[in-house]
């Protein structure tokens, strides 16, 4: 385990191990700590539908305490974080409550850089979660509506069979309400990390994959306008699944360097 510690955050319906392969590669300079978001993984989540920044922050501090009592870490000022997807945007959120702590950020093909409309409907209002409830529970408008989108080329396939694949069946739909509804309060301010981008010079690495459907590069691109001499943006040839073992040699520059 190496002296800097390293925290992971995973893409949605993944798990903290998506990560494991990294330490193969720079256990020698890193610890990393990869955290099964509720309702993902390992993680057993009681505390009802809610999980605030303060939550993870709080985690964060407990497991660097463990760590560092335990001698498997020397030194916990500095973090730096990695996310993938939705990881991504609770890398944003963590960098914004803790940024004084971090060194360095990696995004991975991220969300968090635009507010998804449906996303938001569904979880910060009161008539777009009652259409959410109803529509997980008898989504046949919903599928209908897709496929017709689908074929007017609204919607493309790769979002279509994304779509499909999480709320095919009652089990994957109550999941997603689950997961949907406990991060609702995970909300990156991009407008105030991008000060404190340019104010702790943090320096920004984002990856994505150049056949990406679901997330695509020009996220990454608006985002970095005023902060270019803190960031990079890396297109690599992958789709939306850029944390992956066959991409470290894109992946490695970005953590060691």
């Amino acid at each position: 385990m190496g002296p800097k510690p390293a925290f992971c955050f995973h893409g949605y319906g993944e798990e903290s191990n998506s990560f494991s392969f990294l330490e193969k590669y720079a256990a020698d300079q890193y610890t990393f700590f990869a955290i099964d978001l509720p309702y993902h993984g390992q993680t057993q989540w009681n505390e009802g539908l809610i999980f605030t920044i303060d939550d993870l922050s709080e985690i964060i501090q407990v497991l660097l305490s463990q760590a560092m009592a335990e001698q498997r870490l020397t030194n916990n000022d500095q973090l730096s974080l990695i996310g993938f997807s939705l990881g991504g945007r609770v890398v944003l959120s963590v960098y914004e409550k803790m940024h004084f702590q971090i060194e360095k950020l990696i995004l991975l093909a991220p969300d968090g850089l635009k507010v998804n409309f449906w996303y938001w409907l569904s979880t910060q209002t009161w008539i777009g979660n009652k259409l959410f409830i109803s529509t997980m529970k008898h989504p046949g408008w919903f599928f209908f509506l897709l496929r017709i989108l689908n074929k007017l080329g609204l919607v493309n396939a790769s979002v279509f069979k994304f779509v499909n694949h999480y709320i095919g069946d009652q089990q994957a739909r109550n999941i997603l309400y689950q997961r949907w509804i406990v991060l609702r309060k995970i909300k990156p301010n991009l407008k105030k990390i991008k000060s404190l981008i340019s104010k702790n010079n943090t320096p920004v690495r984002l990856i994505y994959g150049k056949h990406d459907r679901i997330i695509l590069p020009v996220r990454g691109e608006k985002f970095i306008r005023g902060i270019e001499k803190h960031c990079t943006l890396s297109v690599i040839h992958s789709g939306h699944q850029v944390l992956h073992e066959n991409h470290v040699g894109e992946l490695l520059p970005a953590l060691l360097h």
